[in-house]
């Protein structure tokens, strides 16, 4: 058994959950320790059976909740040391002996999880996202991606499963209430996906045996579920030799857990 599930996903908060038979891990903690509580409650999970939390990068958003969540369930938390650098308000909460550095890009294990953080585009200290293993099959993390690399495409391959970044469609970005400065950095570089990219990229995973794909960390200012949704719908299509009935394809919401998949 490989199960996955979205707790909370957009620019107001991430938290994900991902479980075995033997090993529960979250994914990030970027809303309040009470909001996860309440959403593993919801999926039947304790808090205290949790093996560990892994953190893709600092920002807020994937972070907000996680000292006071390892402090009050004595949880490890797995975490490159440039990341836990840049995040002294929550490395004070998380008691010494919980806090397991790892290098980017080198294997570890939790439980029976083999996990293999990479590198991503973001304007962050050390940013990453997650490989994991149960056995030979293979799901995959890919969030807050400036932009799609022939390195980051080549972690993504063989996953069966993707939680992937469809942030903004670029019109509506253009339209929003945002500053200028704040729209050139979420369209930037370093900044977040676009909806038309995550399509791209889906449709290249199909070829090595992608079934599943999350479109996760939706902006609530440049984009929308049911937009996302048809980009990366459109995109698919594009491509002669795409069947509809070979992918499910859905989008994470931001208040509210998705369905818990079974990959």
């Amino acid at each position: 058994m490989l199960s996955f599930c979205s707790l909370y996903s957009g620019s107001s908060g991430n938290s994900l959950f991902v479980e075995t038979s033997n090993t529960k891990l979250l994914i990030d903690a970027g809303v309040s320790s009470k909001k996860i509580e309440n959403a593993l409650s919801d999926i039947n999970v304790d808090p205290t059976s949790i093996d560990g939390i892994l953190v893709t990068h600092e920002h807020i958003d994937h972070v907000q909740g996680l000292g006071t969540f390892s402090k009050k369930f004595d949880l490890p938390v797995f975490v490159n040391q440039e990341t836990l650098d840049a995040m002294p308000k929550q490395r004070d909460k998380i008691a010494s002996d919980n806090i397991k550095t790892f290098k980017v890009s080198d294997k570890f294990s939790i439980g029976d999880l083999d996990i293999k953080p990479f590198p991503i585009p973001h304007d962050a200290a050390n940013p990453c996202g997650f490989n994991i293993w149960k056995e030979d099959k293979k799901i995959s993390i890919a969030t807050d991606i400036g932009h799609i690399t022939n390195d980051i495409v080549k972690q993504l391959e063989e996953s069966l499963f993707i939680m992937l970044e469809a942030n903004y469609d670029p019109e509506v970005l253009r339209c929003s209430s945002y500053p200028f400065p704040l729209k050139s950095r979420i369209a930037g570089p370093t900044g977040h996906l676009s909806n038309e990219m995550a399509g791209k990229t889906i449709s290249h995973l199909l070829k090595s045996g992608l079934k599943k794909a999350l479109l996760g960390h939706l902006s609530k200012q440049s984009n929308f579920p049911e937009l996302a949704y048809q980009t990366v719908m459109d995109e698919l299509i594009a491509t002669d030799s795409f069947d509809k009935d070979s992918l499910h394809l859905n989008v994470a919401s931001r208040d509210v857990h998705s369905e818990v998949i079974q990959i």
